[in-house]
């Protein structure tokens, strides 16, 4: 929709095929029904690809404040949550019906439920066969996303697309997605669903870190740290976490022990929840805690803020916000997103290996493409 309209405004006369009967659903079920629709602190470091510096230039032509403008302009209001998350304060069904007026302004025609079955490319452009007959155009745009949240109509029809024409795909796979671990494992955890804390997460040996809360589940680890760190976890590859990360930890609890009465698991629930601290302690936790050595304290805290558990998978793509992988960027343009080498064919979006953190990045990277390629097909219908 936001190619659509940004082609349509600037002159060029554009189609919208969609097989789904519901429009932008993905959209609709964001944010909890509010809508993440983009984040204050957009940068291309919060973005993951085999390619990191490909995305730069579409994200600096189209920018959240852009974005913020065009959502101001439809008298949307909405606040921020968290870390420069932007949430309608009323639904997520605003944006939808922003972009939708968006491509009525631009005289947009739409296609819709409409089922493509193949895509052949002709000495005009492309001709598709569809669900409504045969559509031909000499620009042809794939934008439908990626592979995650397929309950809501998502499928691998760009992906297909891409390979029918040579281009090449970065394996698809589950990103910001919650993970699991065997149950045998897991067992001594699996009591402590529904308890959240804040931690700092990574994957064991690597670079990059978040501090963000963290979801303990009957399966394993949810909550947004864990979907943050899963988009650069692979299959075999142990996380280190750290569940107090307080700097001075152990020299506090030393400090405490000092004529103190209460048993340990009563000292440990003023810094974490009783239950994880029941779990964690076990017997130990009953003894007085002026009972423990410093040694024993200290043993304690490197365990618990260097706590490494190996996942045995993630929940996959159904649980999965986004899809990780897609179309090789270095197939791509990265000015207009166009295929090099095949005239007038674009991919953008979700189905371009280019996956954003949680908190509105990846609703950025879909408006700056979406506008960095209809920018794009409105300058070739001049040329």
């Amino acid at each position: 929709m936001m190619c659509a309209a940004t082609a349509g405004l600037a002159g060029r006369e554009v189609m919208l095929i969609d097989h789904a009967s519901k429009l932008a659903e993905k959209i609709r079920i964001s944010g909890g029904g509010r809508c993440n629709f983009t984040n204050v602190n957009v940068t291309p470091e919060n973005f993951i690809s085999a390619n990191p510096k490909f995305c730069r230039t579409v994200l600096a032509g189209y920018t959240p404040q852009d974005f913020i403008k065009l959502v101001n302009s439809h008298g949307i209001s909405w606040h921020e949550k968290h870390r420069g998350q932007l949430f309608c304060d009323d639904s997520s069904e605003q944006i939808i019906a922003m972009l939708k007026r968006e491509c009525d302004r631009a005289n947009v025609r739409w296609r819709m439920p409409c089922s493509v079955q193949s895509v052949k490319q002709t000495a005009d452009g492309f001709e598709l066969d569809t669900s409504v007959g045969v559509l031909c155009c000499r620009d042809l745009v794939i934008a439908t996303g990626g592979t995650a949240v397929p309950q809501v109509g998502a499928t691998d029809f760009a992906l297909r697309i891409a390979q029918q024409f040579g281009v090449d795909v970065i394996d698809p796979r589950p990103a910001l997605v919650p993970l699991q671990f065997d149950p045998k494992v897991w067992q001594p955890f699996a009591n402590l669903a529904g308890v959240a804390i804040e931690a700092e997460i990574a994957v064991a040996n690597g670079r990059q870190r978040f501090v963000e809360d963290m979801l303990f589940t009957h399966r394993g680890l949810s909550g947004p740290g864990i979907l943050q760190i899963s988009s650069y976890w692979r299959a075999g590859q142990s996380l280190a976490i750290n569940l107090l990360p307080m700097r001075g930890l152990a020299e506090q609890l030393i400090a405490l022990k000092s004529g103190a009465k209460q048993q340990a698991v009563t000292v440990m629930a003023k810094f974490w929840p009783k239950r994880l601290a029941e779990q964690w302690l076990g017997e130990a936790g009953q003894r007085k805690f002026a009972e423990w050595s410093d040694k024993a304290v200290r043993a304690l805290i490197e365990q618990i803020q260097n706590w490494q558990v190996t996942p045995s998978g993630s929940a996959g793509l159904r649980k999965a916000e986004v899809m990780a992988g897609g179309i090789d960027t270095d197939a791509l343009d990265q000015r207009t997103l166009g295929v090099k080498g095949i005239r007038g064919l674009y991919f953008l979006g979700e189905a371009v290996d280019v996956t954003g953190w949680l908190g509105g990045y990846n609703f950025q990277w879909a408006w700056a493409s979406g506008v960095a390629c209809g920018r794009a097909l409105s300058a070739r219908a001049r040329g």
